[in-house]
């Protein structure tokens, strides 16, 4: 398998394709935790109103626990302070509580979510494609190889000047069906390497 052309320039540009994507998914991971840690923040009013519903009920069963043992009206108030605490501060404690699990669940989602959607987006984008020039080179790596020898320099030279673009062609030869006819092969190989992103064997 082959990960990066052989050619600097081409190389130089999949690195810095590839750099740019790695560093991309880092930001978003780090912003998905930033955002996850701003919003969880936000439990500790939950927690507020939990700790202090707790406190007033706790103050109530304590006020109960003093009358009990009084006579005739002991029992009656005891128990209806017994409710009023859970009226009060049991029903704050138990908002207290559902509103800091509702913050903790708002905040794994909104950072999952600042994540994961661009992430997708961004891989998406890039990782189709590089594995596309991974197949193409490592294809292209095993199909050229042994192109220093004279029969198959010819075709590989044969497939270069019919089918590379003329543009192309000329960077390595003024004239590629000349030095085909003539069987100079090199620059015809030369180019066929180089649309690969392979460097002609020495």
């Amino acid at each position: 398998m082959r990960l990066y052309p052989e050619l600097a320039s081409p190389r130089l540009a999949a690195a810095a394709r590839d750099a740019v994507a790695i560093v991309a998914l880092v930001l978003l991971a780090w912003l998905g935790v930033a955002v996850h840690d701003a919003v969880d923040r936000l439990a500790v009013l939950g927690e507020g109103v939990n700790s202090a519903g707790t406190s007033v009920q706790g103050g109530f069963e304590s006020a109960a626990e003093k009358v009990e043992d009084a006579p005739l009206v002991g029992g009656g108030v005891s128990g209806a302070l017994r409710d009023a605490g859970a009226d009060t501060g049991g029903n704050a404690a138990e908002l207290g509580a559902r509103g800091e699990a509702a913050a903790h669940r708002l905040a794994d989602l909104l950072g999952l979510v600042v994540f994961a959607i661009p992430g997708l987006l961004v891989l998406a984008l890039w990782l189709p494609p590089r594995i596309a020039q991974i197949r193409r080179l490592t294809a292209a790596s095993r199909a050229l190889a042994g192109s220093g020898a004279p029969e198959r320099r010819r075709l590989v030279a044969m497939r270069a000047a019919f089918s590379l673009p003329y543009g192309q062609l000329l960077r390595h030869t003024d004239d590629p069906i000349g030095d085909l006819e003539a069987e100079r092969y090199e620059p015809l190989v030369a180019a066929a390497l180089e649309d690969a992103g392979l460097r002609p064997p020495r």
